[in-house]
C-alpha cells in the first residue's frame, strides 16, 4: 500500500504536535513527583474524562472487537460490555472515596487501609506485579496490534514497527509526565474518533460491501448482527452473556475495569481538583467509552466478513504476514488498506494516536508504582524529588523495552484478553468490600492474588486444565473454568481472612476517620471507637451508597439504551430504536434527580 504526500504530511504534522506538547510541559512536569505523576492534583473533570477515553482507545481495541465480532458476532462484545457495571460502581460509589484518600497511587492505599509488614509487602509486591509484569503484558498486546497494523498497511517488519512507534512514544512520555499524557490525550481523542468514524463510513460503502443494506443482508453477516446472544445456544448464552453480567464484572480484576476503581483510572481520579471532578471524569469516561465508541469498530468488523470471510482469505491477500501473526484480528487492518488518500493518512494518524495514548498512560502509571511504591519504599526512602523524577523517566524507558520484546512473541489480542481475565478471577470482590467491611485484611488480598494466579497458571499451562475443562473431552464444560477459578479463589481468601488477625484498632479507626465510608460493615469499629471515647464519625456526612447504587442502575440503563439504540438506528430497526431512545431519555432524567440528591453539582 502506497501513502501519498498528503498522507505523510498529516502523520508528520501529528507527530510534531505531540512531541511539541511533551517538550513544552517537560520542565514543569520534572519539577517534582506530584507534577510528574498527578499534575499537581489540579485537573478538571472533562480533561481527565477525555484522557480516560483516549487511553482505552488503543490499537488493540478495534482489533479485539473485530476478533470478537468475526468469531462470536456482535453479542460477543458482552465480555467487555459487562464491565460498564464496574465502571459506574466506581463513578457513583468509589470515585469520591479515592479522591478523599489523597494517596499518590492506588497502591499507597494499602498502608492506609492495612497495617504492619503484610501491608508493606502487599504494596511493594503489587508495585512489581502490576506496575511491571501486568503492565508489560498489557502494553505488549497494544504493541502487537501496532505490529499487525504496520505489517498489513505499511509492509513493515515487526521490529521496524516496534522501534518507530515505541521511540516517539517513550520520548514524549518520559519528558512530559502525566501532564504531557493528559494534554496529548485531548488531541489524540479527537484524531482517533475522526479516524474510526471516517473509516467505518467509507468501508461500509466500498463496492465490495455495497452499502449498509447490502451489508446487513449478506450471508456472512446476517447471523452476526444480534446484540443479544442466541438464547437457544446454551453455551453462547452462558459464556457471552450470563457469566459476564452475573459474575465477571464484580469478580475479575482487569486493567482499566478494576472493581472499586484502581490502576490508571484511579490515577486520574487522584489527579482531579476535588471529589466532584473525580466523579464527573469517570462518568464522562463511561458514557463515551460504551455509548459512543463501539459501533464504528463493529461496522468495520462486519464489513470485513464480506471482503475477507475467513483467515485464509486474509492470508491470500497479505501473503507476507508471518504465520504466527495470522488471526481474525488482522481483518481490521486489512480493511483499512482500502481507504483513499487523505482519509488513509488520518486513519493511520488515529491509530498512532490510539497507540501513543494507551502506551504513554501505561508507562506513566507503571512508573508511578515503581517510584512511589517500590523504589522510595524499598530502596531509597530519602530520595530527593529530582532523583525520583529521574527514576520515573528511566523506568518509563525500561518498561517500554520489555513490552516491545514480549510483543514480538504474541499472536493475537483475544488470546491475551482471556489470559488476563482469568488471572484476576476471584479477586474483584475484595476490591469492592475492602472499603465497606472492616474484617478484610492484608492477608485477604495476598491470598486471593496468589490463589488466582497459581490456579490460572495450572489451568492454562498444564494438562490439568485440558483434562477438566477441554471443550469436547473435559470432565466439566469449558465455560465453567472461569467460574471454578472465581469459586476456589473466593473460598481461599475468605478462609484466610477469618484464620488471620484483623487489622489493628488504630489502623481501622484512622482509615474510617479519613475516608468516612459508612455502612453496617463498620459498626463494630464505630462502636469500639465510642467505647474508647474516640470521635471518628463525621455526623454531617450521610452514607451515600444506597443512592449511589440506584444511580449506578439508572446509569447502566441510560448507557446501554444509548448504545443499543444506536445499533438499531444503524440496522434500520426503527421501532426498537425509538423504544430504547425513550428509555434512555427517561433514565437520564431519573439519574439527574438521584445524582442531584448526592451532589449539588459535579462542576
Amino acid at each position: 500500500m502506497e501513502l501519498s504526500t498528503f498522507d505523510y504530511t498529516i502523520i508528520i504534522v501529528f507527530f510534531t504536535i505531540v512531541l511539541s506538547i511533551g517538550i513544552y510541559v517537560s520542565k514543569k512536569s520534572g519539577k517534582n513527583t506530584s507534577e510528574y505523576f498527578l499534575s499537581g492534583r489540579t485537573m478538571p473533570w472533562w480533561l481527565l474524562g477525555l484522557s480516560m477515553v483516549a487511553t482505552t482507545f488503543s490499537t488493540d481495541t478495534p482489533n479485539l472487537v473485530t476478533d470478537i465480532v468475526r468469531t462470536n458476532g456482535v453479542s460477543g462484545n458482552w465480555v467487555w460490555w459487562a464491565f460498564l457495571i464496574t465502571g459506574l460502581l466506581t463513578v457513583f460509589v468509589y470515585a469520591k472515596l479515592w479522591r478523599k484518600s489523597n494517596v499518590n497511587t492506588d497502591l499507597e492505599f494499602y498502608e492506609l487501609r492495612y497495617g504492619g509488614a503484610p501491608a508493606s509487602f502487599l504494596r511493594k509486591f503489587r508495585a512489581v506485579y502490576l506496575g511491571v509484569i501486568f503492565n508489560v503484558i498489557t502494553m505488549s498486546a497494544v504493541t502487537l496490534a501496532a505490529i499487525k497494523i504496520g505489517s498489513i498497511m505499511l509492509g513493515l517488519e515487526p521490529w521496524q514497527t516496534v522501534v518507530s512507534a515505541g521511540l516517539i512514544t517513550v520520548t514524549f512520555s518520559a519528558l512530559g509526565g502525566f501532564k504531557g499524557v493528559v494534554y496529548t490525550d485531548f488531541l489524540l481523542f479527537f484524531v482517533a474518533m475522526a479516524g474510526a468514524i471516517g473509516a467505518a463510513y467509507f468501508l461500509v460503502n466500498i463496492p465490495e460491501v455495497g452499502g449498509m443494506k447490502a451489508l446487513l443482508t449478506n450471508e456472512n453477516v446476517a447471523d452476526k448482527l444480534n446484540i443479544l446472544p442466541d438464547f437457544s445456544n446454551k453455551k453462547a448464552l452462558i459464556t457471552l452473556f450470563i457469566i459476564p453480567l452475573a459474575v465477571q464484572w464484580w469478580s475479575s480484576w482487569y486493567p482499566g475495569a478494576e472493581p472499586g476503581g484502581g490502576g490508571y483510572i484511579a490515577q486520574r481520579m487522584l489527579a482531579a481538583k476535588d471529589e466532584n471532578h473525580a466523579i464527573g471524569a469517570t462518568f464522562f469516561f463511561n458514557i463515551m467509552h460504551y455509548a459512543l465508541r463501539p459501533w464504528p469498530w463493529i461496522l468495520v468488523a462486519l464489513a470485513s466478513l464480506v471482503v475477507y470471510p475467513d483467515i485464509a482469505s486474509i492470508h491470500e491477500a497479505f501473503p507476507n504476514v508471518a504465520e504466527d501473526k495470522l488471526g481474525h484480528d488482522l481483518a481490521y487492518s486489512a480493511m483499512l488498506t482500502k481507504l483513499p488518500s487523505g482519509l488513509l493518512g488520518l486513519v493511520l494518524a488515529s491509530l498512532v494516536a490510539a497507540y501513543m495514548s494507551t502506551i504513554s498512560t501505561q508507562l506513566n502509571w507503571g512508573s508511578s508504582y515503581i517510584v512511589y511504591d517500590f523504589y522510595k519504599q524499598q530502596i531509597n526512602p530519602n530520595a530527593s524529588e529530582k532523583k525520583l523524577v529521574a527514576v520515573g523517566r528511566l523506568s518509563t524507558v525500561v518498561l517500554m523495552v520489555f513490552s516491545a520484546l514480549l510483543a514480538l512473541l504474541l499472536q493475537n489480542a483475544l488470546q491475551l484478553f482471556d489470559v488476563l481475565l482469568t488471572f484476576g478471577a476471584g479477586t474483584g470482590l475484595i476490591f469492592i468490600l475492602r472499603w465497606f467491611w472492616w474484617r478484610i485484611n492484608a492477608w485477604s488480598e495476598i491470598t486471593a492474588m496468589f490463589a488466582s494466579g497459581i490456579i490460572s497458571i495450572i489451568l492454562k499451562l498444564t494438562p490439568v486444565g485440558a483434562y477438566f475443562f477441554a471443550s469436547e473431552t473435559g470432565v466439566f464444560p469449558d465455560w465453567s473454568e472461569y467460574l471454578f477459578v472465581v469459586l476456589v479463589t473466593s473460598v481461599i481468601w475468605l478462609t484466610a481472612t477469618f484464620m488471620t488477625q484483623p487489622e489493628s484498632k488504630s489502623v481501622l479507626q484512622s482509615f474510617y476517620k479519613k475516608i468516612q465510608p459508612g455502612g453496617p460493615g463498620w459498626d463494630k469499629v464505630i462502636n469500639e471507637a465510642k467505647h474508647d471515647q474516640t470521635d471518628i464519625v463525621n455526623d454531617k456526612e450521610k452514607w451515600s451508597v444506597p443512592s449511589g447504587l440506584l444511580a449506578m442502575l439508572l446509569g447502566c440503563i441510560l448507557i446501554y439504551s444509548c448504545m443499543f439504540a444506536t445499533g438499531y438506528w444503524i440496522y434500520g430497526e426503527t421501532t426498537n430504536a425509538l423504544i430504547l431512545t425513550g428509555i434512555a431519555i427517561a433514565s437520564g432524567f431519573s439519574l439527574i434527580k438521584v445524582w442531584g440528591k448526592m451532589k449539588d453539582s459535579i462542576l
